[in-house]
């Protein structure tokens, strides 16, 4: 899942952005609210950490523009002001949440969580095509009841075909959503991990999950292949 952080305090920003990144998101950073609505506007989010005070356009403007824009991913609020009126504006501009500055971090990560696992398009905690199972909440992945051991990357990219399966997904809308903005889209390491994907998955004669569209993508089938 990626995540656009817009925070203009630099040691926080790194600082929760590496601690997303260990926890297998992918992170873009933006450090005044013109810059977040510049990437909003140009790559896809899953959900954004806005701080409430910026440089520039603070972080109800930027909300507020964002929903206007017709902007649908969950947005978290981030401030250190403690008061309700604040809350509230956050809330009426068209946050989903909202969190206290100093937070912990392990807090920021559950609450990111949890709004990737509210009901806006219907999506459940498990996900499941055929055989293959994954729960987002637990991280755990299962063919056929087999536990499957994924690297942090692995793992959101599975993620991203789960939540589309049997739709053809270019490189480009893998790496959208499983890379940063650090990704280069000349590599070739969306086809490497999808390599190493199908070989956990197809381990132990499993039948194949992930198949290549010439031209196109790939696509995970939903149904258990006979």
């Amino acid at each position: 899942m990626r995540v656009l952080l817009v925070e203009d305090d630099p040691r926080l920003s790194d600082s929760v952005a590496a601690y997303l990144r260990r926890d297998g998101f992918s992170v873009d950073t933006a450090a005044t609210g013109s810059a977040a609505l510049r990437q909003a506007g140009v790559e896809s989010y899953d959900v954004v950490v806005l701080d409430l005070k910026l440089p520039d356009v603070d972080g109800l403007e930027v909300c507020t523009r964002l929903r206007a824009k017709g902007f649908t991913a969950p947005v978290l609020m981030a401030t250190a002001r403690d008061a309700i009126r604040d809350r509230v504006a956050g809330l009426d501009t068209g946050a989903d949440d909202y969190i206290v500055k100093p937070y912990a971090l392990e807090e920021l990560v559950a609450r990111v969580r949890a709004l990737l696992r509210r009901p806006r398009e219907l999506m459940p905690v498990t996900l499941q095509a055929g055989e293959l199972e994954l729960d987002t909440a637990a991280r755990r992945a299962r063919v056929a009841g087999r536990p499957i051991e994924l690297t942090t990357k692995e793992y959101a990219v599975l993620e991203v075909f789960l939540r589309h399966p049997d739709e053809v997904l270019t490189r480009e809308t893998i790496s959208s959503h499983a890379w940063d903005e650090n990704y280069d889209p000349l590599s070739n390491v969306v086809d490497v991990y999808i390599m190493r994907l199908r070989k956990k998955l197809e381990a132990d004669g499993g039948a194949p999950t992930i198949s290549t569209v010439r031209g196109a993508g790939y696509r995970l089938s939903a149904e258990v292949e006979t």
